[in-house]
């Protein structure tokens, strides 16, 4: 082990973030990617006062790392955890290695790579410090697993290459290992670069176009900011029941969410932006968005309380008679849970015709603490 990781695990300073990073100033807004030769080189800012891998652009693959601390974690330990990690993401993050870094060549690709820190209840308690989350209420549609749920802390990493990804999970791991266990990891995927122009709403493995109703401009900084650049985060792990789904004629699919699926358009309007019209009655005098359908349920008329998703298709191998393993890594970004998310979950919970297709099969909370600058970590505010 090197003088100088000796010294981070200590609680030293937090080194530089190497030469590709000290060019960029810290910025009091939301680091936005920097332009770039090709995807491959393409670099999002780590540094700033609110932490990237939220309202930045999704890149197509992700990876939600939770551990779990052991018994006796102190305030101290989580301090020199933060001041290691934060020295790790700002360095891959900016396409230079970690320190240690055996494999130093594939960090230099960062691909538009996000890390995004997240803290569950179990960390502020080891902290003996009040947390600002707690875990979800129960709601009547859950079949949570244990494997899938919970943690004390959590690692969001995004890029736009799974390799560069795994690299830098593969570090982040490494280093966080000697504090904590892995919990559990979910990975995800969306469509890649190019494949659709900019601005292009993506679709999930049932084919519906996924997050149409995302707050945008001031909106989204109301919803999911607060004033000192922090935000929370819901994780939940929602299993699509594919075999079920494909029996449905496209009248039936589009009749359970309340949109079209090949324009996304609601049933009241004729493009995907269109806001839906809830009062509008049909011929037979019934409401043509149903009292039932997805969008009814979810919809948010106060832009303040609605929520930021991010979603990533999971899709992992069939079972011994072929059938999918699929779904959504359903990442919930707002300013409070609950006040944002818990009432539309619970509106989901209580009469949303397409809890016949999707089941939740896991469920994690964490707060998300602000950004730092080049000479801070996350988490000072808390820990320090």
């Amino acid at each position: 082990m090197s003088v100088r990781r000796r010294h981070l695990l200590a609680g030293g300073a937090l080194a530089g973030a190497g030469a590709a990073a000290g060019a960029l100033a810290f910025r009091g807004d939301e680091p936005a990617a920097l332009a770039a030769v090709d995807t491959g080189t393409a670099i999002v800012p780590f540094h700033g006062v609110r932490q990237a891998g939220v309202a930045t652009d999704p890149p197509a693959h992700a990876s939600f790392v939770a551990f779990t601390l052991p018994a006796g974690t102190d305030r101290r330990q989580l301090g020199r955890l933060m001041r290691l990690l934060s020295d790790d993401a700002a360095r891959l993050t900016q396409g230079a290695p970690a320190l240690g870094d055996t494999d130093a060549a594939l960090a230099l690709l960062p691909a538009r790579l996000t890390i995004t820190f997240g803290f569950g209840p179990g960390l502020y308690e080891a902290a003996g410090v009040p947390s600002p989350v707690k875990a979800l209420p129960s709601f009547a549609i859950d079949r949570l697993e244990a494997r899938w749920s919970g943690g004390d802390l959590l690692i969001q990493i995004c890029a736009d290459d799974a390799l560069t990804v795994a690299h830098a999970q593969r570090m982040l791991v490494k280093d966080a290992r000697p504090f904590g266990a892995v919990r559990w990891v979910q990975t995800g995927f969306r469509r890649s670069p190019g494949v659709q122009p900019t601005g292009f709403t993506q679709r999930n493995v049932l084919g519906q176009l996924d997050g149409t109703a995302n707050p945008t401009g001031d909106a989204l900084d109301a919803a999911v900011w607060a004033p000192d650049g922090s935000t929370t985060l819901v994780v939940r792990r929602i299993r699509a029941e594919i075999e079920k789904w494909d029996l449905l004629s496209v009248a039936d699919k589009e009749n359970a969410v309340g949109r079209r699926m090949d324009t996304g358009a609601p049933f009241s309007g004729a493009k995907e932006h269109d806001e839906p019209d809830f009062a509008a009655l049909d011929a037979n005098g019934l409401p043509v968005m149903p009292d039932y359908a997805h969008v009814t349920r979810a919809h948010v008329t106060d832009p303040a309380l609605k929520i930021l998703r991010r979603p990533y298709n999971y899709d992992g191998a069939p079972n011994a008679v072929g059938h999918p393993d699929s779904g959504l890594v359903f990442a919930s970004y707002q300013r409070s849970i609950e006040r944002q998310y818990v009432p539309i979950q619970q509106r989901l919970a209580e009469r949303d015709l397409l809890n016949e297709w999707i089941t939740p099969i896991g469920s994690a909370v964490f707060a998300v603490p602000p950004g730092c600058a080049p000479d801070g970590w996350i988490g000072a505010e808390v820990l320090g």
